[in-house]
């Protein structure tokens, strides 16, 4: 007994195995769209202990204290880190997102640039550099001390 299918219905599954083929290079649908940072704090090329750092992009907020780990959400968008610790001066570095290579060259050469609108909106082919390094700075007692004493009257 021979099985018939319609006309579009047999050409929709003869296309079927290769639907991955075709999708591949959308980062939207086979990247994940978090990506693991490890950070770190250094003052007088020392690593620094026990800072706490915000990262935030138009995604969202994370907290962390490095050196250690934080799961972020991918964007397209810069990752803006602050970091403060007693003793030290507010830190802030803003890392760029990066596209990724293979999935923009997919995108293009498949979906004529339409996968790539998608990936930009969704961030799902942006990543941020795998290490960040926060460059801290101490806090220069003396001027500080100064600024804190200051008295804004005018003596007569």
């Amino acid at each position: 007994m021979k099985h018939y299918l319609p006309g579009p219905m047999s050409r929709f599954l003869s296309l079927l195995p290769a639907l991955p083929l075709l999708l591949g290079g959308c980062a939207t649908l086979s990247d994940s769209p978090v990506q693991q940072l490890e950070l770190h704090a250094v003052l007088d090329y020392r690593e620094v202990a026990g800072v706490g750092c915000i990262l935030n992009n138009d995604k969202g907020r994370w907290f962390v204290v490095v050196p250690g780990r934080v799961t972020v959400t991918r964007s397209s968008q810069p990752l803006t880190v602050t970091c403060k610790k007693d003793g030290m001066r507010i830190a802030q570095e803003v890392v760029g997102a990066r596209a990724d290579t293979a999935s923009m060259m997919g995108n293009v050469v498949i979906s004529a640039g339409l996968g790539q609108l998608v990936d930009r909106h969704s961030g799902a082919g942006y990543g941020y550099p795998a290490h960040v390094t926060v460059l801290m700075e101490a806090v220069n007692r003396r001027e500080e001390l100064a600024e804190q004493q200051r008295v804004e009257s005018p003596v007569f």
